[in-house]
């Protein structure tokens, strides 16, 4: 029955033209990261850069490498967008684009993320099988059909996304409008609408409206009676995030995904007029079924629980931020706050306190100013710093930090050596002190 429903054939209109959408954004990603100046400001300015812990090896090209990187990523969008050498190219910017998030935190984005796994799906997704220069070249390929599977993919990882971005916010300063306030803060000089995003009832209108879209929006544009209306909202919000927010190309990329929510005719009809369009909804069970129903099983398992993770650490996540990454946790806190670095040798016990402007840019100070990862993963490079001058010394760090403009408070004890702790990834980190405190 399973294997039935996802091995019927559907029309392949709508993956045909995700992979052409799809590849003209990953050029557009890549190529505005270079104009815009988010290459030079992230990956170039920096001395080095806070890695994923464990991927410490991973650090930018020197020189000007990461604008020759970012342009062969965009090249690479281009060439999946033309579906030329499809499977190199896919591969080459999944690659690509995993390692330039893995290699540094102080851009970290959930989109980001989103790009790694929807490009690590498409992969493995037949397409290229039309209007695409490889099928030019090898009229073998050409295929006007895929298994349903391809579609449901998609879909699902779409639900899990927003379903767990939705119970994000129900949280206490997200349901009074607390973050909204702050985030719609500095938008006041926006003209036209500057003014009115600073209105207490726009504030409860994106709050709950947030909290509704992201809960319901995959749901509504699977049933026939509500799809075209929630499209319509879609586009609203997702317009809105574009211009107010200026969170990249994620905006038309969640409405490029809702090509798998209309039915194959009306998208052949709209994108693909001049292709044959497939209605006979043949059932081909490939030899490798059971490996792909296992792997899809294992990794849609994997997504589930990563997001649950922070449940299992001690105390609240918006402090400490043990569990928040890769955990759909979008835009649901603003941290500031300050903190100073004494680093003592420990033969002599002389002391000194670190200027954090000799290492770090003014983006990299903010979070290894509230962010205790990389307050640790700093930690460990000021220790190998002053080892390689001939000093061993001890890192104590004495840091503040307001969450969403409460008032500041101590986030790391600062008794404990820092430098000399151990990161434990799945055990609470008992150098962060408890967000509740007298």
């Amino acid at each position: 029955m399973l294997n039935q429903w996802l091995f019927k054939h559907v029309d392949n209109s709508a993956l045909i033209t995700f992979r052409i959408i799809f590849g003209m954004l990953c050029f557009l990603e890549s190529i505005g990261a270079i104009f815009t100046g988010w290459v030079k400001r992230t990956l170039i300015d920096p001395e080095f850069t806070f890695s994923f812990i464990g991927f410490e090896w991973l650090q930018p090209l020197s020189g000007n490498g990461m604008y020759y990187y970012y342009i062969i990523m965009g090249l690479l969008g281009l060439f999946v967008m033309l579906g030329y050498k499809y499977r190199l190219s896919i591969i080459g910017f999944t690659l690509m684009w995993s390692a330039t998030y893995l290699m540094q935190k102080s851009a970290y984005n959930n989109h980001y993320y989103l790009l790694i796994l929807i490009s690590s799906i498409m992969v493995f997704l037949p397409a290229n099988t039309f209007a695409s220069i490889d099928a030019k070249n090898n009229p073998n390929i050409k295929q006007i059909s895929m298994p349903q599977w391809c579609k449901w993919v998609i879909v699902l990882q779409l639900f899990i996304v927003y379903t767990y971005a939705a119970f994000a916010k129900f949280y206490p300063d997200w349901l009074d409008t607390t973050f909204i306030e702050i985030l719609m803060k500095p938008k006041k000089n926006y003209i036209l609408i500057g003014e009115l995003l600073q209105q207490k009832w726009i504030h409860y209108l994106l709050a709950y409206g947030g909290i509704l879209f992201d809960g319901l929006i995959v749901p509504l544009l699977l049933f026939k009676s509500t799809r075209k209306y929630a499209f319509l909202v879609s586009i609203f919000f997702h317009l809105f995030n574009s211009f107010v927010l200026q969170i990249g190309i994620f905006p038309y990329l969640s409405l490029a995904f809702a090509l798998f929510f209309f039915p194959t005719k009306t998208i052949h009809k709209i994108f693909l007029k001049k292709k044959s369009y497939y209605n006979e909804e043949r059932i081909i069970i490939p030899k490798y079924k059971k490996t792909l129903v296992t792997v899809l099983c294992v990794y849609f398992l994997i997504q589930i629980g990563l997001p649950l993770r922070h449940h299992f650490f001690k105390d609240d996540v918006l402090w400490t931020e043990e569990g928040h990454r890769l955990s759909w946790r979008m835009m649901l806190r603003a941290k500031s706050g300050f903190a100073t670095y004494r680093v003592e040798n420990k033969e002599t016990g002389a002391s000194r306190i670190i200027n954090m402007d000799d290492y770090l840019t003014m983006k990299q100070k903010h979070t290894a100013s509230t962010k205790p990862d990389v307050i640790w993963q700093f930690s460990q490079r000021l220790k190998k710093d002053f080892l390689s001058k001939g000093e061993h010394v001890a890192v104590y760090v004495n840091c503040k930090v307001s969450v969403n403009g409460r008032p500041l408070k101590t986030l790391i004890n600062p008794e404990i050596d820092i430098a000399n702790e151990k990161w434990n990834a799945f055990k609470h980190s008992h150098w962060i002190l408890p967000s509740k405190q007298e």
